[in-house]
């Protein structure tokens, strides 16, 4: 009874802390003279990734490392067939032309290199599937120079000077909504996760499942829901960056802060899992040149829906322990 009602509440909190996430971020945004884009892609982006940066810090302490591993590519995989995915549903998701050229390909990218890392015996630089400590330097050196980018975007950018609309709020209540909205996504997702797992463990499921789909999807209902309100709100820019940031973020940061506490072993079939979030990252970038460029179309979130429902028919018949 008590993980259910936590289910309940989390789910309001993830609700309103998005909402007060989004509104504070592009008052924040326009006060500051940056782009949406910039604030998506760093503090809406760091803020909805805190659960899973909190969830594989625990779990590495603990030991739990393939609900660290299934946690972050799962997270990634959700992240654009699912929440991309109802968010274009809510409105047609429009990203601008460097966000189409550079920023989405970085998430390739960065999947390419995590692909890379983790499979030392078949590309032969090691004799075991493991992210080591060094692997985890060489991801937190690739999101340095991903942050290099982001802030270099920031100082060149002139979008947002002349006749820009005033702020919706002062400062110091665009900062408070951030800290507010934050502190209840974060609270909210935990509650939810540790309803979740303990619903998932008493039925019997594997860790590696749960870490792939239960803790996955509860770490990534922040995305979830600052992605969908920001599309609500015709903000599109806040909806995409934040995805495309949180990926980077999840892969880079969080494994690469992981595999530094401790060196996180690898499944063969765990390459399945990473080849379906490399396939998001060029589903995605293919998407913005069908159809009207640039957009992510009603049909083209459908069908990525229906992508992801075909891969977690495919986890729930191959259910690993």
């Amino acid at each position: 009874m008590l993980e259910a009602l936590l289910l309940i509440i989390g789910f309001a909190l993830l609700y309103k802390g998005a909402d007060w996430l989004v509104r504070g971020a592009s008052a924040l945004a326009k006060r500051m003279r940056v782009s949406d884009l910039v604030v998506g892609l760093t503090i809406v982006a760091l803020g909805t990734s805190a659960p899973e940066l909190f969830v594989s810090v625990v779990g590495q302490i603990q030991g739990s490392s393939q609900i660290v591993i299934g946690n972050i590519i799962g997270s990634c995989v959700i992240n654009v067939f699912v929440i991309l995915g109802l968010a274009s549903l809510m409105m047609p998701l429009v990203a601008k032309r460097g966000t189409v050229l550079r920023e989405i390909p970085f998430t390739v990218f960065a999947v390419l290199i995590l692909a890379f890392l983790a499979n030392d015996r078949i590309v032969g630089t090691g004799d075991a599937m493991v992210l080591s400590r060094f692997d985890g330097l060489v991801l937190l050196v690739f999101f340095a120079a991903f942050l290099y980018y982001v802030f270099s975007i920031a100082r060149g950018s002139e979008e947002l000077a002349g006749d820009v609309h005033p702020p919706e709020w002062s400062l110091g209540l665009s900062i408070l909504a951030i800290v507010v909205g934050l502190g209840a996504l974060i609270l909210g997702s935990k509650w939810i996760v540790d309803g979740a797992v303990f619903i998932a463990r008493w039925l019997g499921v594997g860790e590696t499942f749960i870490g792939l789909t239960i803790v996955a999807f509860g770490t990534s209902l922040p995305e979830l829901a600052t992605s969908v309100v920001a599309a609500y709100r015709k903000n599109s820019e806040i909806a995409v960056g934040n995805i495309v940031g949180s990926n980077i973020f999840n892969i880079c940061l969080i494994l690469g802060i992981g595999a530094l506490i401790r060196p996180i072993p690898m499944e063969f079939s765990t390459n399945v899992d990473i080849g379906m979030a490399l396939l998001g990252s060029l589903f995605l970038f293919a998407f913005m040149f069908t159809g009207r460029r640039h957009r992510l179309d009603r049909w083209e979130g459908i069908l990525m829906l229906a992508i992801y429902a075909g891969y977690l028919a495919f986890l729930i018949a191959h259910s690993r322990a």
